[in-house]
């Protein structure tokens, strides 16, 4: 992941990690991470600055290791208490929403299965990451030695599994109830027989319908690292060996981004303000003993007496300014507008034409219109430029699907792809230069600049029927299954477990949660008094 460029952060609550600096035997640079804290740190780690690393990770996006060996058991939960959730805080923005992979070693010391006192936040913050982190572009791998540990609304969230020897019979049944989940018995079967005596450096790989439907059921011999092995256990008579080359690491300027990065924590810090106020207030105490007292001196001011219509000509003056909040925000809505528009006159009106499902009180269909969109005209390219087949994929989406608007995770659910790849963001960023949609709030909407890039032979969904199979089509097997229940039984709702049991899925199973979350996201399943219910949108 590193080679590839993506983003990682590791946590290593034991001081294993730091070798990965050097190569496996110790005389080349290796990966060129920052390491803070622990006894080989670039930089010390301080207890209380998890919101501060997490503000690090996200801004300045570098990729770090976090080195928590010198911690206390308490400390550690203080620590990655702020940490996690400030780095699931700070990913909900849009801006911020990159793609990292955050590693965590001995996962069962963060996430524990019975949470000891004051560690209760720490795994609510962990839970948070590991089940809805993913739409912000957080991705998580767990390691652990003992599955039985670590918390089950944790573990069952996993969807890919790797796993070595295994004779533990409490971690064998932890790893059992994964199984029963995402495996069929003769897989079961193969792979527990198979793990107490598994040699070392063989694990089954496994990954139910990933990256294809097919997904991932492998037994291999995994090569040794190529970085320096810091965390060995040390043999009887061998010779400590430490690596003489380490891979360097530009600390001064992540000192400046990290000065930048403190100064704005520092400037939002309820408690540094009042410390500041407090400061300048003895300040002017002792400047007010030491000065003079000024000789009193009688004058004379003539104050001219407001009559009653000057109170209430300030009355509505008052009512006014009361009211401005709403002008402004308009006048600074109508101002983003004409910018994005880059000074473009707006083509002459066109004459509607009349829609073939306008009235909803003979059952026909009515499509949402977008309150926000305008028409565009389209943008002046370069001779011979291409448009990415990628960009043109989410364009025909949107095609077809006007005049509604989509959130970011309808068009890619729509169009087959991931909301927190890297080409998905490329493409959003092509589309947006070429003018191809506008924003209505959260969602995107095809321009007149848009359409011109896929012309006119892509088929607008113009009843709900076609837009519910335009919904099953993109769904994956799980997702569709729930999805033809919620459609059958509407408009009435059902429970959790009535869904599941119609679906014949498992209430309890991780997969069943990530599919009614997937549902729920892309705004196919609403929470009703009465239990779970399709949208309305599917059905005019």
């Amino acid at each position: 992941m590193f080679a590839a460029g993506l983003q990682i952060v590791c946590v290593d609550p034991k001081g294993d990690w730091w070798g990965m600096r050097s190569s496996a035997d110790g005389r080349s640079p290796g990966l060129s991470i920052l390491i803070l804290g622990g006894e080989h740190g670039d930089l010390p780690l301080e207890v209380g600055s998890g919101e501060l690393v997490a503000k690090l990770v996200v801004e300045e996006r570098v990729s770090v290791l976090l080195d928590l060996s010198l911690f206390r058991k308490s400390e550690v939960a203080s620590f990655m208490t702020a940490f996690a959730e400030n780095l699931y805080r700070l990913k909900a923005r849009e801006v911020n929403r990159t793609p990292v992979m955050l590693f965590v070693d001995e996962a069962d010391a963060v996430a524990p299965q019975k949470p000891q006192h004051g560690e209760e936040r720490m795994l609510g913050a962990i839970e948070d990451i590991v089940r809805r982190g993913g739409q912000r572009g957080i991705g998580c791998t767990l390691v652990t030695q003992r599955s039985a540990v670590l918390n089950k609304n944790v573990l069952t969230q996993a969807q890919v599994m790797v796993a070595m020897r295994t004779i533990a019979p409490q971690d064998l049944k932890a790893m059992d109830a994964w199984i029963d989940v995402h495996g069929t018995p003769e897989q079961r079967k193969t792979l527990m027989e198979s793990l107490p005596s598994l040699p070392r450096g063989d694990a089954w790989f496994w990954s139910p319908g990933w990256p294809t439907d097919e997904g991932i059921f492998r037994r291999v011999h995994v090569d040794p690292i190529e970085t320096f092995d810091s965390g060995a256990t040390p043999e009887p008579g061998a010779r400590r060996v430490e690596p003489r080359k380490r891979a360097d690491v530009d600390l001064e300027a992540l000192r400046r981004q990290m000065a930048a990065t403190i100064e704005r924590a520092k400037a939002a810090d309820p408690t540094a303000l009042r410390r500041r106020v407090a400061e300048l207030e003895a300040q002017l105490r002792k400047a007010s003993a030491a000065a003079p007292a000024a000789p009193a001196r009688e004058r004379r001011v003539e104050v001219p007496i407001l009559g009653e219509r000057d109170l209430k000509r300030i009355d509505k003056v008052a009512e006014v300014l009361a009211n401005s909040s709403a002008m402004v925000a308009a006048l600074l809505m109508e101002v983003k507008e004409r910018l994005r528009a880059r000074a473009t006159p707006p083509p002459a009106p066109r004459p509607a034409a009349p829609s073939p499902a306008a009235q909803t009180g003979n059952g026909t269909w009515r499509a949402p219109v977008a309150a926000a969109r305008r028409a565009r005209a389209a943008p002046s390219t370069e001779a011979g430029e291409e448009v990415s087949e990628y960009a043109l994929s989410l364009v025909r989406t949107l095609a077809s699907r006007a005049p509604m608007a989509l959130t970011k995770s309808q068009l890619a659910l729509l169009s087959n792809h991931s909301p927190t790849s890297g080409g998905y963001f490329a493409a959003l960023a092509e589309l947006r230069r070429l003018g191809a949609f506008d924003r209505d709030g959260s969602k995107y909407v095809l321009t007149d600049a848009g359409r011109q890039l896929v012309g006119a032979a892509v088929p607008v969904a113009t009843s709900p029927e076609e837009v519910r199979a335009n919904w099953r089509r993109s769904l994956p097997d799980y997702e569709r299954a729930l999805f033809d229940v919620l459609v059958e039984v509407y408009p009435h709702g059902l429970s959790k477990a009535d869904l599941a049991e119609r679906a014949g899925k498992s209430a309890t199973s991780g997969g069943y949660f990530a599919a009614l979350a997937t549902l729920r996201r892309n705004e196919i399943m609403v929470r009703a008094a009465d239990g779970f219910r399709a949208s309305e949108d599917l059905f005019g």
